[in-house]
């Protein structure tokens, strides 16, 4: 197994298929190997994670950067027009910007995180829409049956996505696999597509991968460190907070 937690960090996540193949054994066998050691591995929507990537702690990331994320959404607002409808993805960063609409703005607001959701339904000139489905207690989020059809009919002007990691080589990738879909189908509606992140997401990988850099118009970020690749790939994409 020391072959496969070598493989899987430059990955983020690996398919049970491929890390069947990796290793020479069955599907069955790899589920069988990663039950018998749960300090190193996980299962997670038919892929092999890091034990440490199984979790996503709402309250510790909600705590973590919080300036920097205050910053990336004070930005976001800035983007805003009069009676849009807009797409706010679920995640800490993304929950400041629902707090963060202009209270003298008319806008119409679909998201699926309760965290998202709680200061939308406080603000008197939001038409919320929150899409439903079973509840993923550990991101306050809910698993859409179909994002797609429930997207489809709505006229999403600018969809706000989250992201648990941005790297150059491996994309834009989140912690929770049911997030996926109800990204992607969120940014094909939009007529743009912003990310909204903090420098601390910049050369990570989270296990689920939802998008390369280019399918966005926008990538907000906070001041950071020494410039990356990512920043280079992004060029003028990319806006700093």
């Amino acid at each position: 197994m020391r072959l496969l937690a070598s493989a899987i960090p430059g990955r983020g996540a690996m398919r049970l298929a491929d890390a069947a193949g990796l290793l020479g054994c069955s599907t069955m066998t790899v589920r069988r190997d990663v039950a018998s050691a749960p300090e190193r591995f996980a299962l997670l929507g038919g892929h092999v994670v890091l034990a440490a990537a199984k979790t996503y702690d709402l309250d510790r990331e909600a705590a973590a950067n919080a300036g920097a994320k205050e910053a990336v959404c004070a930005r976001a607002a800035r983007m805003l027009g009069e009676s849009e409808m807009i797409f706010i993805d679920c995640g800490t960063t993304t929950a400041r910007l629902a707090r963060r609409l202009p209270l003298d703005m008319r806008l119409t607001v679909v998201c699926y995180a309760l965290n998202v959701a709680e200061p939308l339904a406080a603000n008197p000139n939001v038409q919320l829409i929150l899409l439903g489905g079973r509840f993923n207690a550990s991101s306050a989020s809910f698993e859409v049956a179909d994002p797609r059809a429930s997207l489809a009919r709505l006229g999403v002007a600018k969809a706000f996505i989250s992201a648990g990691g941005v790297h150059a080589v491996r994309g834009v990738t989140c912690s929770n696999f049911h997030e996926i879909a109800i990204k992607q189908a969120a940014m094909e509606v939009a007529l743009e597509s912003h990310l909204l992140i903090d420098a601390s997401k910049l050369g990570k990988v989270q296990p689920a991968a939802f998008a390369t850099l280019d399918q966005f118009d926008s990538v907000i970020v906070s001041p950071g460190p020494e410039p990356g690749p990512e920043r280079e790939r992004l060029g003028e994409r990319l806006i700093l907070a």
